[in-house]
């Protein structure tokens, strides 16, 4: 049996191998400041192959880069022996009381058994990480909302050339209780000589990790203000591409500012989007019909007749230039007078002013006669533009407007936890829930059965937009919240409150939003049966270190008495499903996973995904148990290694599976 390696993968050799098949010629050996001979990239052999010309010594080029850039790329493919612990609901202990004096806990799961969610505390760049094995292109949409370093913020400070274990210990980073504790060391003001310098060494590695999780046609959205908005996009540009950038969104986050501010009054902030692939990536993606909220004209209709109800909004801006769409409450509504019919083009009566969506009528006539389709999206959200399509690509409605208001600003953020909680100012800078929503809908409207994944979590917003949006439209949308256990301020209302880190915060709000929700849609039995598409429980799962111990990542360096029982390579303090979760890592298994829990020949095994993983770590497993095991004929069966009851179960192992299921792969920790 093969043993599982129990740590994650190690990027620098993945991508040292992925060049080294590109370009073979490059690849040569150099000597390190140790004397040891090591493998290496002929950087100007590389260079000349991706040039179009001769390359002849250094030469001013364009580039983006800072100090510590090299650092970063090496802490973002550095590997790690961490693990993601379960926490189950009936670990949860009581810490408070909600509004009505009820008792509410706030560090275990929801719906533990059948939830497809998950909420993952621990340092983010560790936790993205331990899920590139398990969801490298798995991941349709990422919303993430950093730091905006303003110099009264905090990044997260990722010494360089140290153990995490190092760190810890002189940091002062946790308390007592296993808390997260920001410190002088973490807040990043303007006096610091590396301000921009380390919110970059921050990003940068999280970024580059967020990208392999995305799937083809995943996008990611990044909030950001003023401050770092241009070195964010610089980032972006470089990890994901120039070519993969569908735009910047200007975000009203306020309805007024502060006159008395000495600089410009700022009432927007913005988000960046990027794409893994733009030629894939859609927003607003989904396939329309041809009905009254959705008029199409496309080449099946010869006519190309194109029928706007009354009460819609097109515009005539001047002779020959027109626009049609619908505005929401942000701008000011201009209404359609008629039922207009459109035939062969735009030819329009009764249209009247002050509309923002603005395309020629030649430009209309040209698309039209290349057999397109365009396409007005009559929702009442805000503008959506023009878009025409060849019926045999046709991918989207339409895409936000720059400078539009999407819905939600952040007094309303303040305003809906005030409601969930029953008490103010406990939580700051969270992003409304409806915006939040409306970028979800535009990244995944193409699919509603996918993956939303959140590393900045804060306060659940986007846990909550996904439940949300999940009972409006029926989908089936899954999140991963990532959230760092940073200790609340003794001060702050929150710890008043009796949350003691912002995980609890969190994981609160999932609760109650969920439970308000279903409350809700309690009439919609569609929703709401046994096995519901409206998923508002969750999955804990702790970052902490590996449940393995030393001895296993470096057996040479431990001597081993022959004559005594080999000590037991598992740590004392974890559980068998601690050791499941750190094998589904290792098998790139789902950690929202159904699992179950049986008994045979009195050894407790684990079954996952009906057959696909199961697991026993008990001791003393008998021929009885291996032959039972094995008639379940799974795709993977793992078991610690020397944990069979005897020298005869061991030899006859191999022999029980080539009779019942000689394809099952067979793996030992």
């Amino acid at each position: 049996m093969d043993k599982l390696k129990m740590q994650t993968a190690n990027k620098a050799d993945e991508n040292f191998k992925k060049l080294a098949a590109m370009f073979p010629n490059a690849v040569t050996e150099t000597v390190n400041e140790n004397g040891e001979v090591v493998r290496a990239i002929d950087k100007d052999v590389l260079m000349q192959e991706i040039s179009c010309k001769v390359v002849d010594g250094n030469e001013e080029r364009y580039q983006f880069t800072w100090p510590d850039k090299k650092k970063s790329v090496l802490l973002a493919n550095a590997p790690i022996n961490k693990t993601l612990r379960p926490v189950r609901e009936d670990e949860t202990v009581p810490t408070g009381a909600d509004s009505e004096g009820k008792p509410y806990c706030s560090t275990g799961s929801v719906d533990f058994d059948t939830t497809e969610n998950l909420y993952i505390e621990g340092d983010n760049l560790e936790v993205l990480k331990l899920l590139q094995e398990t969801y490298l292109g798995k991941i349709k949409m990422i919303y993430i909302d950093p730091p905006y370093n303003t110099g009264n913020d905090f990044v997260y400070n990722d010494e360089f050339g140290i153990r995490n274990e190092e760190w810890n210990g002189i940091s002062g980073n946790y308390d007592a209780d296993g808390n997260q504790i920001v410190g002088a060391l973490e807040k990043n003001t303007e006096a610091n000589g590396r301000f921009h310098t380390d919110w970059l060494n921050m990003m940068y590695p999280r970024l580059k990790l967020a990208k392999d999780l995305l799937r083809d046609d995943g996008v990611i959205f990044i909030s950001i203000d003023d401050n770092e908005v241009h070195n964010l996009i610089k980032n972006c540009n470089e990890i994901f591409g120039e070519q993969n950038c569908l735009g910047i969104i200007t975000w009203a986050k306020k309805r007024k500012g502060s006159f008395l501010s000495q600089k410009l009054i700022s009432l927007t902030e913005y988000c960046v989007v990027y794409s893994k692939n733009s030629e894939k990536a859609y927003l607003f993606g989904g396939k329309a019909e041809e009905n009254e909220s959705q008029p199409i004209i496309k080449r099946t209709n010869p006519m190309g007749e194109l029928r706007f109800k009354a009460n819609s909004v097109s515009t005539k801006l001047q002779d020959g230039i027109y626009s049609a769409g619908t505005y929401g409450e942000a701008v000011n509504p201009v209404i359609l007078k008629n039922e207009i019919k459109v035939k062969n083009g735009i030819i329009v009566s009764e249209f009247v002013l002050n509309a923002h969506f603005v395309w020629s009528q030649k430009f209309l006539d040209n698309e039209l006669k290349k057999g397109g389709r365009i396409v007005i999206n009559t929702s009442n959200f805000n503008p959506r533009a023009f878009r025409v399509y060849d019926d045999d690509n046709f991918k989207g409605f339409g895409s936000f407007v720059n400078g539009v208001s999407i819905n939600g600003t952040n007094e309303d953020a303040y305003e809906e936890l005030d409601k969930i909680f029953g008490a103010k100012k406990l939580f700051d800078y969270s992003k409304p829930k409806n915006y939040i929503k409306e970028l979800i809908k535009s990244g995944t409207n193409f699919d509603k059965d996918c993956i939303v994944l959140d590393f900045f979590s804060g306060s659940a917003s986007t846990a909550h937009a996904v439940m949300q949006l999940n009972a409006e439209d029926g989908g089936h949308r899954k999140f991963i919240m990532v959230q760092l256990p940073e200790k609340c301020d003794e001060k702050s209302e929150a710890y008043k409150a009796g949350y003691k880190n912002i995980c609890e915060i969190g994981k609160e709000r999932i609760r109650r939003a969920g439970k308000k929700i279903r409350e809700e849609n309690a009439d919609n039995s569609s929703l709401l049966t046994p096995n519901s598409k409206l998923d508002t429980g969750f999955r804990v799962l702790k970052c902490d270190t590996s449940n393995m111990k030393d001895v296993y990542y470096n057996p040479a360096e431990y001597e081993v008495n022959m004559f005594s029982r080999l000590e037991d390579n598992i740590k004392e303090d974890r559980t068998p499903e601690d050791l499941l979760f750190q094998v589904m890592l290792d098998l790139g298994v789902l950690l929202s996973s159904k699992i179950e829990e049986t008994t045979i020949a009195g050894k407790k095994v684990f079954n996952v995904e009906d057959n696909y993983l199961i697991a026993c770590f008990d001791s003393d497993v008998s021929e009885e148990t291996i032959k039972a095991i094995a008639k379940q004929k799974s795709y993977y069966f793992v078991m610690r290694d020397s944990s069979m009851a005897s020298d005869s179960v061991a030899t006859n192992f191999d022999q029980i599976f080539a009779t019942y299921s000689p394809d099952t792969v067979r793996k030992v920790l």
